[in-house]
């Protein structure tokens, strides 16, 4: 069996490293195509370094996230290749470029059944579309099979848990023994806030980005803020606690996370990883795709209310007796055995 992977962003490259050793494991060949969505060495090498990642065979290095650019090379690809699989994940443009692009091969989706309910958020369609189009929909937990079922989509559903979670579970403890980052820093364990803000509502509404902003400065603490080159380029003056960072590699972010008091983010990816690492999280958006995060209490949807932020990060604590969310760290093995079951969807 043959699968041509397709990523493209800096969440897609954590959650191909498990995949693509449970692949090997089970005797699959995969092929990996990088569309270059992200293409800042920061956001793009630096992963395929620290976690070990196959070159891809197919680099389209368009540095564009425009999925009709992204097509064509995704197409040719999949003719040449001819694999048995184009396997997606997530909900990004490359997400959406490799499900159009596979044509007559059967698109597996991983993150399947995901819905924040906001459908001005180009992910939200993102999602819709694909799992459209998916003959296989790997999905995290239950709640996202009954999203499937409820719109009666063609594929066949599996829930695997969370790829991503295999990446937590076994990295996060290396991250924290090799990474110097604290250190360089001048942190110390719990004494700090983490903030990432690069959603494109976010970030291309100036005004959006000047309220969290705002609200990162109302924290008392010292905000570690690694920020996306588009974050970067419409930032205006900084509050004097919140130090601007170069973007970070997976085990100096994970070594971060892991041990900050607070994590203030808009990342879907980062959400979870709070939950995993047991760091109460502030998340700047009005809805959210991981609901349970919310529902337990463990994450707090603040939106771009500056007082709401800073008040939220002051309250922030993770409840007692939470359940383990989105798999138990098998994930990426479930994905190569469904993948194996069936080449026709359900």
């Amino acid at each position: 069996m043959k699968v041509l992977s397709v990523v493209g962003n800096r969440p897609q490259f954590i959650k191909s490293g498990p995949v693509a050793v449970a692949l090997r494991d089970a005797g699959i060949d995969e092929v990996t195509l990088h569309t270059g969505q992200h293409w800042d060495r920061k956001l793009s090498e630096v992963f395929f370094e620290e976690l070990g990642l196959p070159e891809p065979a197919y680099r389209l290095d368009l540095h564009t996230a425009d999925p009709e650019a992204m097509r064509p090379g995704i197409a040719q690809a999949v003719e040449r290749e001819r694999p048995d699989w184009v396997l997606v994940y997530g909900d990004t443009n490359s997400t959406l470029a490799g499900a159009e692009a596979a044509a007559a091969t059967p698109v597996a989706h991983v993150e399947a059944g995901l819905r924040s309910g906001d459908l001005s958020m180009p992910e939200e369609r993102n999602r819709i579309a694909v799992d459209k189009i998916a003959a296989l929909l790997l999905c995290p937990d239950e709640r996202s099979r009954a999203t499937l079922e409820a719109e009666a989509v063609g594929g066949r559903i599996e829930v695997v848990g969370d790829v991503m979670a295999d990446a937590c579970f076994r990295l996060g403890p290396i991250a924290r023994e090799r990474s110097d980052a604290l250190r360089r820093l001048g942190v110390e364990p719990g004494g700090y806030v983490v903030a990432t803000i690069h959603r494109e509502a976010n970030v291309t509404q100036s005004e959006r980005l000047a309220r969290i902003v705002d609200g990162l400065g109302r924290v008392e603490e010292r905000v570690l803020f690694p920020a996306h080159p588009r974050t970067r380029s419409r930032l205006g003056p900084l509050p004097p606690n919140v130090l601007l960072l170069e973007p970070l590699g997976y085990l100096d972010m994970a070594a971060l996370s892991s041990q900050a008091r607070v994590i203030v983010t808009d990342s879907g990816g980062l959400q979870k990883e709070a939950y995993w690492y047991g760091i109460p999280c502030v998340t700047a958006r009005p809805s959210t795709e991981w609901k349970d995060t919310v529902e337990l209490g463990a994450n707090v949807l603040v939106d771009d209310d500056p007082e709401l932020l800073a008040r939220a990060v002051v309250e922030a604590h993770m409840p007692e007796n939470l359940p383990p969310l989105y798999g138990d760290g098998n994930a990426s093995a479930k994905v190569a055995s469904a993948l194996h079951a069936s080449l026709a969807p359900a």
